[in-house]
């Protein structure tokens, strides 16, 4: 087995961020939770309870990002990368979950509503934008090069979004007296919630199960590779993301000719410049052989 990594400038998440935010979002729970059973807004309560789950959702991602730092080891060969994954899968989950309890919830209040002190809802409501914007803005970044933090961002991003819409039901129970805005607006936030919960399920499910990419295609990186003289058939392939970081592939090679060590390196080079510039694959095993005797040389083969 031929091995090689193509080093790239990574971006740093900064775990710091989270804590801010984890601190940030303990102070808007207590505040709703104790608005949401004086004013008796359901909306107020679902978005404490939002909020509670994301408090814990970023304690569990502060922890896999802590976990993926360490270094691999004799027992972890691939130290706690992976870590992220789990917490993003988790995390999309639990949004999911909480959208189907405030649903329920919602329909039940839907037909028993009740008074809201519309005043006590409207001010934490604007509290909760202020609060989940600013966290929002500290992990803005770091989401586009990390899932964990992009699980970690999407919570936050729709409790702002829910905080908003909480705020314009309070004005409408205010002004209107539509007490039965509250259970819509508790509805319309826990759709919103399915909706990128279940994506990011989706995405987080697939790297786990070590799905090939979306955005690889197979037999277009098989072309490519079979232009390279000296390669015979590229076959036995896996590609698969071992973090955001990390998208590995491992195949065999059939080389034309009876090569050696030294030749094979330099045609592993080409292969290597092709597979990142084309298709971002950063971390390489291949296996090279020569009129090796096989069952079969698909290119993709269930072992």
């Amino acid at each position: 087995m031929c091995q090689n990594h193509v080093h790239i400038h990574k971006h740093e998440v900064q775990g710091k961020n989270l804590i801010y935010s984890i601190l940030l979002n303990l102070l808007i729970t207590v505040a709703q939770l104790i608005g949401g059973i004086i004013s008796g807004s359901l909306a107020l309560l679902s978005d404490a309870l939002h909020n509670f789950s994301d408090v814990l959702s970023l304690v569990f991602s502060l922890i896999a990002h802590k976990l993926s730092r360490r270094k691999a080891s004799i027992n972890n060969t691939f130290g706690f990368k992976r870590a992220e994954l789990i917490a993003a899968f988790v995390n999309a989950a639990t949004l999911v979950i909480v959208a189907f309890i405030l649903i329920y919830g919602a329909i039940e209040r839907f037909f028993n509503p009740h008074p809201i002190q519309s005043g006590l809802v409207i001010w934490l409501a604007l509290l909760g934008i202020v609060v989940n914007g600013l966290s929002v803005l500290l992990l803005q970044k770091d989401a586009n090069h990390n899932i964990n933090m992009k699980s970690a961002y999407l919570h936050l991003l729709t409790d702002m979004m829910a905080s908003v819409a909480v705020l314009i039901g309070g004005l409408l129970m205010k002004f209107y007296g539509w007490f039965w805005v509250d259970s819509v607006m508790t509805i319309a936030i826990a759709i919103y919630l399915i909706v990128v919960g279940g994506k990011l399920l989706l995405e987080s499910t697939k790297m786990l199960m070590l799905f090939t990419p979306d955005f690889i295609d197979i037999k277009e990186l098989v072309r490519e590779v079979h232009k390279v003289p000296g390669v015979g058939k590229l076959h036995h392939i896996h590609v698969w993301h071992l973090n955001d970081e990390e998208l590995h592939l491992e195949a065999h090679l059939d080389c034309s000719e009876d090569i050696k060590m030294s030749e094979f390196n330099e045609l592993l080079n080409q292969i290597e410049r092709i597979l990142f510039e084309k298709f971002h694959i950063n971390h390489i095993n291949i296996q090279p052989e020569f009129k090796k005797e096989e069952e079969t040389k698909d290119f993709i083969v269930q072992d």
